[in-house]
């Protein structure tokens, strides 16, 4: 399987910070013939000593000199941000989107500004798999180009079929049988499953100890549930507050009737003690404690991406077969949506800075050329042939058995520094993804993908129309005002965060019409209207 699977005094402090994190990085040499590059390291071994690293020292004539940091985003985000800020910056970052990759507002101030350099000419001239990628799809070239017609930043391009669905729900169906249960298909039918599992012993060890869904507060319980009321766009600490399109006109969905009604069904879920109220503030690992849990399996159901978010691979007690995803169920009204997710990122992964040469820039546009070819993504994300994976062979059958198949994954090893995993996966489409080999048996970590696609495809048919979708993957900032935006969102979406969760637990009573105002009043204060405003002018400029 691939895992690809965020003045005065003050000045003073700032400056500390600032020295404290470049202490922690190998600083820049000045003109020593290397290439000074920025990225993430994990544990598993240094970046200057990784195999993908020595082979493309090798291929392109490259001698890296790495400035590192973590996988860790508010370290990995802070030790960046400090590296501008300092102008102790590299030759080039590369970065990974859910660690540390430049935000466009970033991509397009600091490309204004000179620091990250124009692309398109070296694309032009030394990057014709690039350029092929970018006629096959014209979104990416589109993502990547700023309203100044520059390319400051390559993105990612993904499209992971089972990310397009993220808002899944993934239930334990082994004691829906032990149950005599069926899934459910309806907000109503989904509370008496979760009764159920609440109630009615199915671990059967005499014990009330089962918790019939949790999830983590990085992947909102909420969306999957508000699905049946309203739509849920994507999100996560870091996303917008929710919006969607009506008619052209930029919308706060987070304060429409039907997302009222959303919050009243997850509050009275909550009450009950269907949902696990650490939902909206543990982290990954602690939801990963219930599902892994030793004495005995007690999690029903949880609201994530993927199962293994919530139990082990290949547990001992097979307990990580337990759980099928549910179709998205239907709302009172009938309403039933599958949140998505846009397939090309607006993050930065590439960019060149003013620091480096023109033959530093060459040297560096090769290599990016080729992590976007086959051979180069299987090498840069997965590692070398006959250790990450190996070529198809005849009877072999793709993901899409419609597809030729092309390589075959072996058992991911996370102890491996023979790739660039994360930082080297620029290219990912949906035929050259679809093509690998991945065995029937869905249940197998080998068969993982294949669980994932088949889930997926039960929420494809939800998906909403593209003119309810709220298009900020596509839109670029306005230099004049993406300060005051920033400060917007980041008000707006972390009072809706905190609201909803405290509706939800029945800190507040979102059966009250007054608290239900007050919140609405809140938002006002904050600055919805203009906010709104500025996101609509940045839409009608697409």
């Amino acid at each position: 399987m691939r895992h690809s699977i965020i003045r005065g005094v003050a000045a003073a402090g700032v400056l500390a910070l600032a020295t404290a994190a470049l202490a922690a990085c190998t600083s820049p040499s000045d003109d020593n013939g290397q290439l000074v590059a920025f990225g993430p390291q994990g544990d598993n071994g240094s970046l200057k000593d990784n195999a993908f690293t020595q082979l493309v020292e090798k291929k392109f004539d490259i001698d890296f000199d790495w400035q590192t940091t973590t996988y860790d985003g508010s370290v990995a985000g802070e030790k960046r941000q400090v590296s501008l800020a300092s102008g102790d910056y590299p030759d080039v970052y590369f970065l990974v989107p859910w660690v540390d990759a430049f935000s466009r507002s970033e991509v397009l101030k600091y490309g204004q500004q000179g620091v990250l350099v124009p692309l398109e000419d070296l694309i032009d001239e030394y990057a014709p798999n690039l350029k092929k990628r970018f006629e096959e799809k014209p979104d990416w070239e589109q993502s990547v180009t700023a309203p100044d017609g520059h390319i400051y930043a390559i993105t990612q391009f993904t499209e992971c079929f089972h990310c397009t669905y993220p808002s899944k729900l993934w239930m334990n169906t082994t004691w829906l049988d032990k149950l005599g249960l069926e899934q459910p298909t309806t907000t109503e039918e989904l509370r008496e499953v979760l009764r159920a599992f609440k109630n009615d012993d199915p671990n059967g060890n005499g014990q009330a100890d089962e918790v019939a869904l949790s999830a983590s507060a990085s992947e909102p319980v909420i969306n999957y549930f508000m699905n049946a009321f309203a739509y849920a766009p994507y999100g996560s600490p870091s996303s917008p507050p929710p919006m969607v399109m009506d008619d052209g006109k930029v919308q706060l969905s987070a304060t429409s009737d039907g997302w009222r009604a959303g919050l009243q069904y997850i509050a009275s879920l909550a009450e009950e003690g269907l949902i696990d109220t650490a939902s909206f503030t543990q982290n990954g690992d602690a939801l990963r404690a219930l599902g892994d849990n030793a004495d005995a399996e007690i999690l029903g159901a949880a609201a994530v991406l993927h199962p293994y978010e919530i139990v082990t691979a290949d547990s001992p007690d097979g307990r990580d077969k337990h759980y099928d995803a549910v179709a998205p169920v239907k709302g009172p009204d009938g309403t039933q949506y599958a949140t998505y997710r846009e397939q090309v990122s607006p993050l930065g992964m590439f960019a060149l800075t003013n620091k480096s040469t023109e033959d530093e820039r060459i040297k560096a546009i090769k290599l990016i050329d080729y992590l976007v070819t086959d051979e180069g993504d299987r090498l840069g994300a997965m590692g070398p042939e006959g250790d990450a994976w190996v070529p198809a062979e005849d009877g072999d059958v793709a993901l899409d058995p419609e597809l030729e198949p092309t390589f075959k994954p072996l058992t991911y090893d996370e102890t491996s520094n023979a790739s660039w995993r994360s930082m080297g996966q620029y290219w990912d489409s949906l035929e050259y993804r679809n093509s690998q080999v991945v065995p029937e048996d869905v249940y197998s970590p080998d068969g993982y993908e294949r669980r994932l696609l088949e889930a997926s495809q039960l929420y494809e048919p939800f998906a909403p129309d593209e003119d309810l979708l709220f298009p900020d993957g596509k839109l670029w900032p306005d230099p004049d005002t993406s300060a005051e935006i920033a400060e917007l969102q980041t008000n707006i979406a972390t009072y809706i965060t905190q609201a909803q969760a405290e509706f939800a637990t029945g800190q507040r009573d979102i059966d009250d019409d007054g608290a239900w105002q007050a919140y609405i009043d809140d938002l006002n204060g904050l600055g919805v209207e203009r906010y709104l405003e500025l996101q609509q002018k940045l839409y009608d400029a697409l």
